[in-house]
């Protein structure tokens, strides 16, 4: 290979491998439908999370859950921003992040700063979303919230100060604007649009020629590429922005026992063959076969087993879940995928472990329940070696005994209480 191809090509891939954390993770969001609708289109999310962050932006620009944040910190914090959520009962694609421009209060009024920060940084972000979401029947909206700082004179000071910007882009407006290279219709998206500044509803006024028709567009494109802008406070524009449509009504997953058996079914080879081959291993309840479940309005293989540990092994009940996922649990995961069909229509996996543990003076035994449900798309990345067994329990829940706890594994391993 080239030099130059292999250094473009650790490139991409190093960017790809950066901007799998910038997506949500599916089982963080509480919400069914959105979580349904994240685990659905988590590819196109992950694409579009590439667009976003290898796209040069005029100034810095990055992803963020947290909004008003110096650049120091931004570089420290979670950086999830993509996700689909629910705004005012519709169905939005949700997108943050903070942009490190400075724009002079005294040069640059509201809409001014509206416009720039759109075109520099939502419009991107547009067209890597748009697009690849554009057939997702339920999607309504696109709900783009950028911080950008605004430096102004107070008491011949200069202060300055963010200013959170949230546009609410309609699902055609923003599959239009994605594929325009007109400016006029770009910059005429935002009256489409819903805009918040600082989180109070604004109303933008285009100057007289954002309206112009279309016919002078096309006969004079540089006048109308020039004249474009939202500067313009004294002109009004008799324009009735459309409604969001009504949200689609969310897909139910049917859970019901009925319906599981029958999706278990058309499975029962495959199930088969997991107790075949895995049994030695893996130890599996013989009174509880493998079997499909229904948890948080998602369906899972749960896979029942018994992990023995050693007295010395003994301690907090975090402790033992953790040596359990590690010595245990953990090493069926790759032989589990080699069996597993390539895409099953159920959306995760449950280990499901009863760990005994011997007592150092008499025959009896101590013994805990500890359930990991994990996604499986993250358990299919954690089979490829691209995340840690901890980021893969951070993607999913972790039951002792019934109660959902956090688990951190290292430190957890090293409390002997």
């Amino acid at each position: 290979m080239h030099k130059g191809s292999a250094v473009l090509a650790v490139a991409s891939l190093i960017a790809a491998s950066q901007c799998r954390s910038q997506v949500l993770s599916p089982p963080e969001i509480l919400d069914p439908a959105m979580r349904a609708l994240q685990q659905k289109h988590l590819p196109e999310l992950k694409a579009a999370a590439v667009d976003i962050t290898t796209h040069t932006y005029p100034y810095k620009f990055y992803l963020s859950r947290t909004l008003d944040v110096t650049e120091k910190q931004e570089q420290l914090m979670d950086q999830r921003s993509v996700r689909f959520s629910n705004f005012q009962g519709h169905t939005v694609l949700q997108v943050t992040g903070n942009y490190f421009a400075s724009y002079s209060d005294d040069s640059m009024n509201q809409n001014e700063r509206v416009r720039q920060t759109y075109l520099d940084v939502i419009l991107p972000i547009l067209r890597a979303t748009a697009p690849r979401l554009g057939s997702e029947a339920q999607l309504n909206a696109f709900a783009i919230e950028v911080a950008h700082h605004v430096r102004k004179k107070v008491l011949g000071v200069t202060v300055e100060h963010p200013e959170n910007l949230a546009l609410i882009v309609p699902r055609a407006t923003a599959e239009k604007v994605a594929t325009s290279t007109n400016v006029n219709e770009q910059v005429t998206a935002l009256l489409e649009s819903r805009v918040f500044i600082d989180g109070n509803p604004v109303t933008l006024w285009p100057h007289p020629d954002v309206t112009a028709s279309e016919s002078s567009q096309s006969q004079d494109p540089v006048r109308a590429t020039a004249t474009t802008t939202l500067a313009d406070p004294a002109a009004t524009v008799d324009r009735v922005v459309a409604p969001l449509p009504a949200p689609a009504p969310p897909p139910v997953r049917d859970l019901s026992p009925d319906a599981l058996r029958r999706q278990q079914s058309s499975y029962q080879g495959m199930i088969d063959r997991i107790l075949h081959e895995l049994d030695a291993d893996a130890h599996f309840v013989s009174y509880a076969p493998p079997v499909l479940v229904g948890f948080h309005g998602m369906s899972y293989l749960q896979l029942s087993v018994t992990t023995n540990l050693a007295s010395s092994d003994s301690g907090s009940q975090y402790r033992i879940a953790a040596l359990a996922f590690d010595r245990h649990l953990s090493h069926l995961i790759r032989p589990l995928l080699a069996i597993l069909e390539k895409d099953p229509d159920f959306d995760g996996i449950v280990l499901s472990s009863t760990v005994r543990i011997s007592a150092k003076t008499d025959d009896s035994e101590v013994s805990q329940s500890v359930e990991f449900f994990l996604p499986l798309t993250e358990v299919r990345r954690y089979g490829q070696y691209d995340i840690t067994g901890q980021q893969l329990i951070n993607s999913g829940l972790v039951l002792i005994n019934g109660e959902r706890v956090g688990l951190e594994l290292q430190s957890a391993e090293a409390d002997i209480r």
